[in-house]
């Protein structure tokens, strides 16, 4: 798959977070709704009004879930992180199409508030979660994190995440739960991209019970200490730091506990080339191209991939004995 440069988005595009949250202020003052606003007095959606550059996970008016006592987080990496401008519009979410800059683009048409998550299956007790009680589940940590596309591209993203393990603890799982299977909305109204039989939707992606719980497992709801953009997976989103990004699975709907490995979409469409670990591993060739380097974004020169992208020390006693090249 051919590597994209981000489209160029001038500076003038780009609100100010202070300018945005000033008119808000405004807005909300007056009392004119976005809708009212921009339809001529008649009420209209929020989401409808907003162009592709502004759609950040929620409508206009609505109250921004800032992170004012965001913890630091040990884990992160030292590491530079891309820029807002990298990160948000230049990604891989076939939801809404297949070239780099379609998600941001089309994911305005994602409405993420309100919204719930079914965590089920081999759990004591079923139930349906919002998003807010779920946030309440474990303090929102910043985890700056290298991610490594299976395609050979790389970023660093300064996310905010909710430590994976703590709202495992939460859903209880029985001793029969061996893996945690994570679906993606399947709406095709707010998803363009899903009228294409690209993938089998709803996406599916799945972790070994012991990766979730390890402490780099993140479910991401935000970027930058702000909101989880549309396009980047808002409202919640799966962050495994050590796995090619595609294991990420975005919007997510269902957590469901299980006995046997899941399905997951990649490897159900192209078995031989996408494995369910995809641990980053520069010694186990993509059929079709070399993992050995990456290109950074905003970069010119290749680097060179490290195992597990450079977690090796906190996550290789996972995989003892395993043979990678099988298990890849």
């Amino acid at each position: 798959m051919p590597v994209r440069r981000p489209p160029d988005i001038l500076p003038s595009e780009i609100t100010d977070r202070s300018l945005y949250l000033n008119r808000r202020k405004f807005l909300v003052a007056a009392g004119v709704t976005l809708g009212t606003a921009l339809a001529g007095g008649k009420t209209a959606p929020a989401f409808s009004a907003l162009p592709p550059s502004m759609a950040v996970g929620e409508s206009l008016l609505a109250a921004p879930p800032a992170f004012p006592n965001l913890r630091k987080s040990p884990l992160s990496t030292s590491e530079q992180p891309n820029s807002r401008r990298d990160v948000t519009t230049y990604n891989n979410f076939y939801e809404f199409g297949t070239d780099k800059d379609d998600p941001a683009q089309h994911a305005h048409t994602l409405v993420t508030r309100p919204w719930s998550v079914r965590i089920d299956g081999e759990v004591k007790r079923a139930q349906s979660v919002d998003v807010e009680t779920l946030m309440r589940w474990s303090p929102a940590e910043e985890r700056i994190y290298r991610l490594r596309c299976v395609e050979a591209w790389s970023m660093v993203i300064p996310w905010v995440g909710l430590p994976l393990a703590a709202i495992i603890k939460r859903a209880e799982p029985t001793s029969r739960a061996k893996y945690v299977e994570f679906t993606t909305l399947n709406d095709p109204k707010q998803m363009p991209g899903q009228r294409r039989g690209v993938l089998d939707w709803p996406y599916v992606e799945g972790l070994r019970l012991d990766e979730a719980m390890h402490p780099l497992s993140i479910l991401a709801v935000g970027l930058y200490g702000d909101i989880l953009p549309n396009q980047n997976g808002a409202p919640l989103r799966l962050v495994v730091p050590w796995k090619y990004g595609f294991k990420s699975g975005k919007s997510i709907v269902r957590i469901r506990f299980t006995e046997q490995q899941p399905a997951t979409a990649w490897n159900k469409a192209a078995p031989d080339e996408y494995g369910f670990y995809a641990n980053v591993n520069p010694a186990v060739d993509h059929p079709r191209w070399s993992q050995a380097k990456e290109r950074r974004l905003g970069e010119f020169t290749k680097r060179p991939t490290l195992p597990f992208n450079g977690y090796a020390e906190q996550v290789a006693s996972l995989y003892s004995g395993m043979d990678l090249r099988k298990f890849y």
